[in-house]
């Protein structure tokens, strides 16, 4: 049976400490709904009612362009060894462009001031409630390491590259929703 509770407890902090994924989920209006898993070596707990993690590169920015045309976001947890758990995160999402306060704030507090070559931005979730499950559902699997393909990719394409990149791919969700990653930084 699921439970909710108002904030990220202790239990909580320790079982998302354990994990290697997550998954956001996101969608506005009549958009597609985004679903992207991510390694939570670019998550961090900020206090019991935010999370942040860097996003890096990708084929497309569909999370950016809908927080900024809903703000609605979920990060998803899920036990993929030992004990069964399902665990979310709902909330309201920020996008903390890379050349705002917010964002060095942030890098600098608790990213250790490193943004890894393609961070596009940080994005934050306040947290207005979590949600635990049973996870009785979901397969065992054993974790055997994170990949290198992404820091080979930001190293072969370089700064301009990944720039070029943007350009490309990054400004506009699938449904044509803007996302505002080259729009001049607006202090956070």
């Amino acid at each position: 049976m699921a439970k909710t509770f108002s904030t990220i407890n202790q239990t909580h902090r320790e079982f998302i400490s354990r994990q290697h994924i997550f998954f956001v989920a996101s969608a506005a209006g009549q958009s597609h709904v985004n679903l992207s898993p991510r390694s939570t070596d670019s998550l961090r707990l900020i206090d019991d009612q935010e999370v942040a993690y860097i996003d890096r590169t990708g084929s497309s920015n569909e999370t950016a362009a809908h927080i900024r045309a809903s703000g609605n976001v979920t990060v998803m947890f899920c036990a993929f060894e030992a004990t069964p758990l399902i665990l979310r995160l709902y909330g309201k999402g920020v996008v903390h462009h890379r050349r705002g306060k917010a964002f060095a704030k942030l890098l600098a507090e608790h990213f250790g001031g490193i943004a890894p070559l393609g961070t596009r931005q940080i994005v934050s979730l306040k947290v207005e409630m979590v949600q635990s499950s049973c996870g009785f559902g979901v397969p065992l699997f054993a974790y055997e390491g994170e990949r290198d393909a992404m820091d080979k990719w930001a190293d072969k394409k370089g700064r301009e590259g990944i720039e070029a990149y943007w350009h490309d791919h990054n400004v506009e969700s699938l449904d044509g929703l803007p996302t505002g990653l080259l729009e001049d930084c607006v202090e956070d």
